[in-house]
C-alpha cells in the first residue's frame, strides 16, 4: 500500500514487547530512492541518540491503528550500535548496524535491496543467497531536509517537493508530491522517483526530463484521495513511461 511519508509521520512503533517510541522521519538513498531506515522518536526512553529502525525489521503498517509493527525487542534495540542525535550515519556505522541484527548489507548487490529483490526476514533464506555482484557506496538523505526542494523541468522551474509517497511493501519512495502554486494556482502533481535524472544537493534542486507543459497537463493529485492503481497507470499512461509493477517481482503480502 501506498503511503506519504506526513501521513506516516507520528505512527507508533510496536516492537515485540512493547511500544518504543512514534516515527520521526525517515532516511532514503538517491541511488535507488528507498528508504532505508525509519527514524524514531523515542521519548525519554533513549535520550540523546538516534534510533534507526531498518526495513528488514518492520512487520507492517496498521493503518486504522496507526501503528508499525517492528519486529524486535526493546533490549536488541536498546544494545543496538549506538548514534549520537546529531552525527550523521556513517558508512562505518551502517555496517557495524547491519553486523549487529544480521542482515545483508543492502550496497552489496544489484538489486534495490542488495543480494535480494525484496526483503527477506527469513534468517535461513539469508544464509543460502550467495554475495550479490556489485558494491557501491550509499548516501543517506532525510525527507525532511529534502522537503522543499525545487523542481528543474527541461524549460523552467515546476515547483518543489511538498511530500513523498512511500510503498510499504518494499519502502521504495514512488513519488515526489510536488507543489506548484507558485507555478498555477491550486495543483498538486506527482512524478515519480524513476523519472529523476539528477539531484544538485548543493542548489536544492532535483531535475527532470519533462517540460513544464507536459507536468502541467498531467492528472492532479488530491491527497485526500485513495492512490489507486487505476490513478497510476493514467499517470504513467500521461507520460508515456512503464509502471514500477511491470518489472518488479510480486511480494507475497505478510500476515499482521
Amino acid at each position: 500500500m501506498l503511503y506519504t511519508t506526513k501521513t506516516l509521520k507520528g505512527y507508533k512503533l510496536d516492537s515485540l514487547d512493547g511500544e518504543i517510541g512514534n516515527v520521526n522521519e525517515f532516511y532514503f538513498d538517491d541511488d535507488y530512492w528507498v528508504i532505508r531506515y525509519l527514524v524514531a522518536d523515542t521519548g525519554n526512553w533513549l535520550t540523546g541518540r538516534q534510533v534507526l529502525i531498518s526495513p528488514y525489521a518492520l512487520i507492517g503498517v496498521i493503518k486504522d491503528g496507526q501503528c508499525i509493527t517492528v519486529k524486535l525487542t526493546k533490549k536488541q534495540i536498546e544494545n543496538s550500535p549506538s548514534l549520537e542525535s546529531d552525527k550523521p550515519v556513517s558508512l562505518q556505522y551502517e555496517q557495524t548496524y547491519y553486523m549487529y541484527y544480521g542482515w545483508p548489507l543492502y550496497w552489496e548487490g544489484p538489486n534495490m535491496l542488495g543480494t535480494y529483490p525484496n526483503i527477506v526476514r527469513d534468517g535461513k533464506k539469508l544464509n543460502k543467497s550467495a554475495k550479490g555482484e556489485k558494491a557501491w557506496n550509499p548516501h543517506l538523505r532525510s525527507t525532511h531536509k529534502v522537503s522543499g526542494y525545487n523542481i528543474q523541468a527541461v524549460d523552467g522551474e515546476i515547483g518543489h517537493i511538498e511530500d513523498f509517497i512511500i510503498d510499504d511493501e518494499t519502502w521504495a519512495i514512488r513519488y515526489l508530491i510536488i507543489d506548484t502554486k507558485n507555478w498555477w494556482p491550486g495543483n498538486k502533481v506527482l512524478i515519480s522517483s524513476k523519472w529523476i535524472e539528477r539531484v544538485s544537493w548543493d542548489e536544492n534542486r532535483v531535475y527532470v526530463n519533462l517540460t513544464c507543459e507536459k507536468i502541467k497537463q498531467s492528472p492532479g493529485f488530491i491527497e485526500d484521495s485513495l492512490l489507486s492503481r487505476n490513478y497510476e497507470s493514467a499517470l504513467h499512461k500521461h507520460y508515456n513511461r512503464p509502471g514500477y509493477w511491470a518489472d518488479e517481482p510480486v511480494i507475497k503480502k505478510h500476515s499482521i
